[in-house]
This record gives C-alpha cells, structure tokens and sequence, in this order.
C-alpha cells in the first residue's frame, strides 16, 4: 500500500470526524450521558449488542463500565449480549433475528438501558432487540449510519454517523462516541 492510500484512510476518516463534531450530535451524546447514568444511579444497567464488528464495540463498552476507563473507580453494571453459547442456542432454536431480543427479555428490566449499534441501522436482530426492550419499559439508545434505518424510527435517541461508502468510518465514530459516552457516565456519576 502506498504512503498516499495510507494517508487517504486518515484524511477521509478526519473529514468524517470533522462532519459529525456538531451542537446537535453533542446534544444527543450529552442527552444519552444522562438516561445511562440515571439509571446507573438507580441500581439499573446498560445492556448492549450489535453485530460484527459493532459486537465487538458492544463488548468494549460494557467491558469499560464493568472494568476500567481511564481511573480506578468501582465496577458499573454493563454486559453486552457475546455469549456464544447464548447466542448459538437462541440462533438454532429461534432463528439469527432473535439472538438479542430473547436476551433482553431475559434480564432486561424497566429502568434498564439497552445501547444497539448496527452501522446500517437495520441489523433485525438489533431492531427485535429495541422492540421488545421498550415493550418492557427498557430506555433504548442506538448508534447507526447511513440513513439511520429503521432503528432511526423506534429507539427512544439515535446517534448516527455521517453517511459514508463503507462501514469502517460509521465504526470509528461509534467507538468515539462510545469512548465519550464513558467519559461522560463517569463524570455525571463523579467517579472520575
């Protein structure tokens, strides 16, 4: 790969950036700081999923509310729906569409948040998953791209990431805004 590929990668992932770093996706991202850490407050928990590589963003958000951020602080209560042999029974026995839904109606609560990534925003397992969440007073925040999707239409607030041709640029704003998203739970719970 040549130094000018290479750079195109980062100049386009900057202008991607750039794009999204606006007052109305702060004001989403401040707005979903504060429905987490309230029910965090409460003795609630984030539940969160996706596919893929949004699976893996889902992991690491929970992972650093449960483990660590930046600071010490004590464990917050998060889990991500990466159980495989969850995910594999439910699969085999329901069909692919259900692995999260069946989930959530299995430890969700009301108070509860559930946190959907699908850079599409139509990832059927992930809109089953939001529906059933909010069928059981479940708050339901999603990070999307593209047109945003059906999930644009049913989750209680929508983050999305500016249009682009692929889904690598949608995944490097949503773990930024994952990364921010922590940040902000823990100050709003002052344990940083």
């Amino acid at each position: 790969m040549s130094k000018e590929t290479i750079r195109k990668h980062f100049d386009e992932a900057a202008e991607v950036l750039k794009s999204f770093n606006n007052d109305e996706n702060h004001t989403k991202i401040a707005n979903a700081i504060i429905l987490m850490s309230e029910a965090l407050s409460n003795g609630n928990k984030i539940i969160s999923c996706g596919n893929g590589g949004s699976m893996c963003d889902a992991m690491h958000f929970a992972e650093e509310l449960s483990g660590k951020f930046r600071n010490d602080r004590k464990g917050l209560a998060a889990l991500s729906i990466s159980d495989p042999s969850h995910i594999t029974c439910v699969a085999n026995d329901y069909g692919f569409d259900e692995i999260f839904s069946r989930y959530v109606e299995a430890v969700g609560n009301k108070g509860d948040i559930l946190l959907g990534i699908s850079t599409s925003g139509n990832s059927g397992n992930v809109i089953n998953a939001v529906e059933v969440a909010r069928k059981q007073g479940i708050k339901t925040i999603v990070l999307t791209g593209k047109t945003g999707g059906a999930l644009a239409e049913i989750a209680d607030l929508e983050i999305r990431a500016p249009r682009s041709k692929f889904a690598d640029r949608a995944q490097e704003i949503h773990i930024k805004v994952i990364h921010t998203l922590i940040d902000g739970i823990e100050r709003a719970l002052k344990l940083s």
